[in-house]
């Protein structure tokens, strides 16, 4: 038996951030996604994570856990076919590193995606997004922070991720005011900004202080924001699912 645990910290920590170039946020994606399939594997064969072998992550685990996804986790078709795209990646890794595992990695890569519906995206009105705008209250330092962030956010088209690790040197103000995006596969954009988009940025930067972080946004003690926890953040940010570092 081939144990698996040299393998996917050789695939997390080498293949994906160093080989591949991937994002942060990808390689936190495809870590979470194995974290639940080796939870998963560990109670279905009654071992712990770090004792699994290759070998018992086959074609028939994959399918069960991708079912025990949708059934008890309730996750979408997306979500299970992001998990799907995160194993496959692994197995083509594994490939190369245990050649004779390769017909069980041609089971698991036959595993197709669920297919998944288009909906029509909805937006909002000007004077909506003006309401939107206007909710953060300018007296409190979070609200200041908060305008800003719904200002770039809306000006710039930013992603929550974008936004939230946007560090405080992408905004340049000459020769024109505009902010240079790191995006989506590492692909770089600069985009003008705003003239009230200036307005709300200098008025954050005023009050955001001299906070180590390089980040453009910080929370009260001076830390990065980010997507996952709801900790001392304002009450504009929470309802838009932006939340402080722990």
């Amino acid at each position: 038996m081939t144990p698996i645990a040299p393998h996917i910290t050789a695939f997390l920590r080498e293949r994906l951030p160093l080989q591949r170039g991937a994002s942060e946020h990808t390689c936190d994606s495809y870590a979470y996604a194995f974290q639940l399939l080796f939870e998963f594997a560990g109670k279905r064969l009654r071992l712990t994570p770090s004792a699994l072998s290759l070998e018992q992550i086959d074609a028939k685990l994959v399918m069960d856990f991708l079912q025990h996804l949708e059934t008890e986790r309730h996750n979408g078709p997306r979500t299970r076919n992001a998990r799907l795209v995160a194993i496959k990646s692994f197995m083509r890794f594994i490939e190369h590193r245990v050649p004779a595992l390769l017909e069980q990695s041609r089971r698991i890569l036959a595993i197709p995606a669920k297919r998944t519906d288009s909906h029509l995206i909805s937006y909002l009105s000007m004077d909506e997004m003006q309401t939107v705008l206007n909710a953060p209250d300018l007296q409190r330092h979070d609200g200041i922070r908060d305008r800003a962030m719904l200002h770039l956010c809306f000006s710039a088209g930013l992603r929550v991720s974008e936004l939230v690790n946007l560090p405080i040197n992408a905004i340049e103000w000459q020769p024109s005011p505009n902010v240079r995006i790191m995006g989506k596969g590492r692909r770089e954009r600069l985009l003008p900004l705003w003239k009230q988009t200036c307005v709300d940025l200098r008025a954050w930067l005023a009050v955001r202080g001299p906070a180590p972080a390089t980040e453009l946004f910080v929370n009260a003690r001076g830390q990065p924001l980010t997507v996952a926890t709801q900790n001392d953040v304002g009450p504009d940010a929470q309802s838009r699912g932006l939340s402080d570092a722990n």
